[in-house]
């Protein structure tokens, strides 16, 4: 088999330079643990990015993966297939929602979203044709594709890829005032995560969803959150908007509703938006393929029976309780809800990245995040012991110079 450093330089060698990994190069995997290819084994404290929820390779979901694949993978959205309304009633019924539109990857449930909220505000609002103007916030991250870095604020994001799509209007994050003060007659939607993750696991201030509710009632402007990341149980709840007991327009999913097997996504709301939609005007090869739906029906089947947002908020607590307690001189604050968790260091601390290299030669994978927060947001199935392992490992790498 080949090595580390033989895998590594391969990729760099024919791979476009896109990411910027740590050095390791996993080969197998099983709940929290995965084992590189020497051998060596760590613990996953990324999940990648939520969408390991499950932990790695589920016996139930690879079961059904294998089952269904024998079966029927993939048809075209041209005949209907076996699964695609059950899951569509489960997903729809799991979110108290009337709609939902599958997709394969985030970025794509949050386009979709856009066309959807566009479509809402010319036919329903009256918005002027092609006037229609959505609200986002700093910081925020909604995927990679031309119309959404369009709306980031991140440079790196955007330097070269413009033209940029218009449209879109930018306020900090959790600011009413200045949501309020950009909503004009022509405003459709106001996109929001509830918690931001890429941006360093930032919580919004308490109520701050509630009162964007009221303004969204107030001036006819949809609510769509992004739970791509933070929904199906991440922070402690199945989504992490229901911390502030409000009810959205629309949200969109993605990451764990793959089960971490497959790419599936999906955009879930009210019939009074997505139902605006008519053939031809949206899709997707792969879209609601049965394979996919049998993967998302098992994965929110597991979720709900196996009470994972309970264990989230569980263990949640437990692990920012134990990372408070690190004596380190390089720690500003911890901050997230359930096991989404970013560490915070303080600018004299030399940035994350060193700190996760450090974490990794100890066995535990985590990533940094907007340079000087350490996220740890490991599978949902990991237990109070490995989050022991997992805080010593930390202390120890956090108290280098």
């Amino acid at each position: 088999m080949a090595t580390t450093r033989e895998l590594v330089t391969l990729t760099e060698a024919y791979s476009a330079h896109n990411y910027h990994p740590l050095p390791v190069v996993i080969a197998r995997a099983q709940g929290v643990w995965v084992t590189d290819v020497e051998g060596r084994r760590y613990m996953d404290m990324l999940s990648a990015y939520s969408a390991m929820s499950h932990g790695h390779s589920h016996p139930e979901l690879i079961a059904t993966l294998v089952e269904q694949a024998a079966r029927v993978a993939v048809t075209s959205r041209a005949f209907h297939n076996d699964q695609l309304g059950p899951f569509a009633r489960e997903l729809c019924e799991l979110c108290g929602m009337d709609l939902m539109l599958p997709m394969n990857t985030g970025a794509e449930a949050v386009e979709t979203a856009i066309k959807a909220a566009r479509k809402w505000g010319y036919r329903v609002k009256g918005v002027p044709r092609y006037d229609a103007e959505i609200i986002v916030c700093e910081n925020n991250f909604h995927g990679r594709t031309t119309t959404v870095v369009s709306f980031s604020t991140e440079t790196l994001y955007r330097e070269d890829f413009g033209p940029f799509t218009p449209g879109f209007k930018v306020v900090p994050y959790g600011d009413l005032d200045a949501l309020e003060a950009a909503v004009t007659p022509n405003t459709v939607a106001f996109l929001v995560e509830p918690i931001q993750g890429e941006a360093g696991v930032v919580v919004p201030p308490e109520g701050y969803l509630r009162k964007v509710r009221a303004l969204c009632d107030q001036h006819q402007v949809l609510l769509v959150v992004d739970e791509i990341q933070t929904g199906l149980g991440r922070t402690g709840k199945m989504f992490a908007f229901q911390h502030e007991d409000v009810v959205v327009d629309m949200m969109t999913l993605g990451k764990a509703l793959g089960g971490g097997l497959l790419p599936v996504s999906a955009v879930v709301g009210r019939s009074e938006v997505l139902g605006l939609f008519t053939p031809g005007e949206h899709g997707s090869t792969f879209g609601g393929n049965p394979l996919a739906c049998a993967v998302g029906r098992k994965a929110i089947e597991i979720l709900v029976r196996d009470d994972l947002p309970g264990r989230a908020a569980e263990l949640g607590d437990y692990f920012m309780t134990r990372l408070r307690a690190i004596d380190s001189p390089h720690v500003d604050h911890v901050r997230g809800k359930g096991l989404l968790i970013g560490v915070v260091l303080k600018p004299s601390a030399g940035g994350a990245r060193r700190f996760c290299e450090a974490l990794m030669d100890e066995g535990v994978l985590c990533k940094e995040t907007h340079e000087n927060v350490i996220r740890f947001a490991p599978p949902l199935v990991v237990t109070r012991e490995e989050i022991d392992l997992a805080v010593a490992k930390a202390a120890k790498v956090l108290q280098m110079p």
